[in-house]
């Protein structure tokens, strides 16, 4: 007779059989093309991502098999703008998935939703309500001086590196630029990147490896408990809540404006006077002090925490892509001068330029930025939603309540129907395209995602977008130190890159 062991390892073997078969037959998906692999199990996508090139694996896939890709067991990638209304629109019922909340601080000994992570929409709808008039862009206007501020150390730096010809790793410095960019709206205080030249308390590595974890474990989100979402860690490794230098990062910033970081130290009202100011952190001690309910002190450090997390990497990804296709498109690159030399010229520019002076006088470079963040949007992953109970039609197919569903900007970006030509850089297409093409390369635009779960610090990249590229470009000639070497991108959650080496040499506007 078989041993007991024999029958377990049968039985076990059996089950897993079963549930391979009963993944590839799932009732509604079963027809929808993809990879092979893909219907049966979760691994061909962890797979995929741990590659750190699924973004493109998505365009070929879609390419492929066209506007519905099934990727996994349960998801289904969706590659046809038609989709963003269903999918993202408001009180469609769509929630998002377990992905999302991974990607959560800890902080007394449990995980804290944010804005971002969080699956309940009553609670996104009443914290959203709370804080979106301070990411508003009147709101961040009333601090472009502080943001002027962070533009001249940046160029003064700039300056020593040109001077000495030396050539700088121009990818890094823009991140610190845009840390200490977000560390004034924020805390009214710049973090210290521009000023030290380096990744402060090593802020910037965390990133790195919060975003490393959540690509992976969220394509099995199942099994983060087990993981660095264990209950029990905080519990018995007190200390682990100190690995997380972003969290560390933000109360240390605020700690430095006010004693935040304990009951016995609740902010006074003189305290919330004397510092108050337009930067988000005082606009929200003055709301929790006048109701505490209402804006807690967890939500404020949760807030500021993820401006820290989500505020430097997006717009840092989107300035090297602009300035990397600037300097691989010539042609461009020598519009966008003429543009910025002949507002300068006509003395229409302030020093550093304001950023009503960029959107009034500069539309090729508006033009400029949308194409490069068509072609490489910050997110490389699909923004998962599950899909309601009862099911929804999704381009003239049924599909499942409960199935994972969701648009990846890169495959969207890449619709020929919308864009021609889809992997140029032609930024002339926001511009000279007729006004029906031109709407649906609009709606279309996916790169701050969709909805209510629209990026709520976009403005906050635009600002910066429109203020320090034509400064640098005002100032300075920017070269690839070697541009026989292709810059390196891996996709990690955000679609990062690597080797942006430049040479900077000094001009005087013509």
């Amino acid at each position: 007779m078989p041993s007991t062991v024999t029958t377990v390892v049968v039985l076990i073997g059996l089950c897993l059989v079963l549930r391979l078969v009963s993944n590839r037959f799932k009732s509604g998906l079963r027809d929808i093309p993809g990879p092979s692999l893909a219907r049966y199990t979760r691994l061909w996508k962890l797979h995929s991502v741990w590659k750190g090139d699924h973004h493109v694996t998505e365009i070929k896939l879609h390419r492929r098999y066209g506007p519905l890709v099934r990727i996994g067991p349960n998801h289904v990638s969706v590659g046809d703008p038609a989709a963003v209304g269903v999918i993202y629109g408001l009180n469609q019922g769509f929630t998002k998935t377990a992905f999302f909340p991974i990607q959560s601080i800890s902080w007394e000994k449990k995980p804290q939703m944010n804005l971002f992570s969080t699956r309940d929409e009553s609670f996104h709808r009443s914290q959203k309500r709370l804080v979106a008039n301070a990411y508003s862009m009147t709101s961040l206007l009333e601090m472009e001086d502080s943001v002027d501020s962070c533009t001249g150390i940046f160029m003064d730096r700039l300056r020593e590196f040109c001077d000495r010809k030396r050539p700088l790793d121009f990818g890094a410095w823009l991140q610190y630029y845009a840390f200490d960019v977000v560390g004034e709206v924020t805390f009214a205080k710049k973090l210290g990147f521009l000023e030290k030249g380096r990744d402060v308390d090593d802020t910037m590595k965390t990133i790195q490896g919060i975003l490393a974890y959540a690509s992976l474990c969220g394509q099995i989100p199942d099994a983060h408990p087990f993981l660095l979402g264990n209950p029990l860690f905080p519990i018995f490794i007190p200390s682990m809540e100190s690995w997380n230098s972003v969290l560390q990062f933000t109360l240390k910033a605020i700690s430095s404006r006010l004693a935040l970081g304990s009951d016995q130290h609740e902010p006074t009202a003189d305290r919330v006077e004397e510092s108050l100011g337009k930067d988000m952190l005082s606009r929200w001690l003055a709301l929790h002090q006048s109701d505490p309910d209402r804006l807690s002190k967890r939500d404020i450090i949760v807030h500021t925490s993820t401006n820290v997390f989500a505020g430097s990497d997006t717009t840092a990804i989107a300035l090297r892509a602009i300035f990397y296709l600037l300097m691989r498109h010539p042609s461009v690159m020598e519009k966008v001068r003429d543009e910025i030399d002949t507002a300068d010229s006509q003395g229409k520019l302030s020093d550093p330029i304001a950023y009503r002076e960029s959107v009034a006088h500069f539309p090729y470079l508006a033009a400029v930025f949308k194409e490069a963040m068509r072609l490489h949007p910050s997110v490389g992953l699909i923004l998962e939603r599950q899909v309601p109970t009862g099911g929804v039609s999704i381009l003239g197919r049924h599909i499942p309540g409960g199935t994972v569903v969701g648009i990846n900007a890169w495959v969207l970006h890449r619709n020929p129907e919308v864009y021609p030509e889809p992997d140029a850089f032609i930024p002339e297409r926001w511009l000279t395209s007729p006004p029906a093409a031109l709407k649906a390369m609009e709606q279309s635009f996916f790169n701050f995602g969709a909805g209510s779960r629209t990026c709520i610090g976009k403005n906050i990249s635009l600002m910066e977008m429109h203020k320090i590229v034509p400064q640098i470009l005002r100032h300075f000639e920017v070269r690839l130190h070697s541009p026989a070497k292709e810059w390196k991108t891996r996709n990690v959650w955000f679609v990062q890159q690597e080797g942006l080496v430049c040479d900077l040499l000094p001009r005087t506007p013509t």
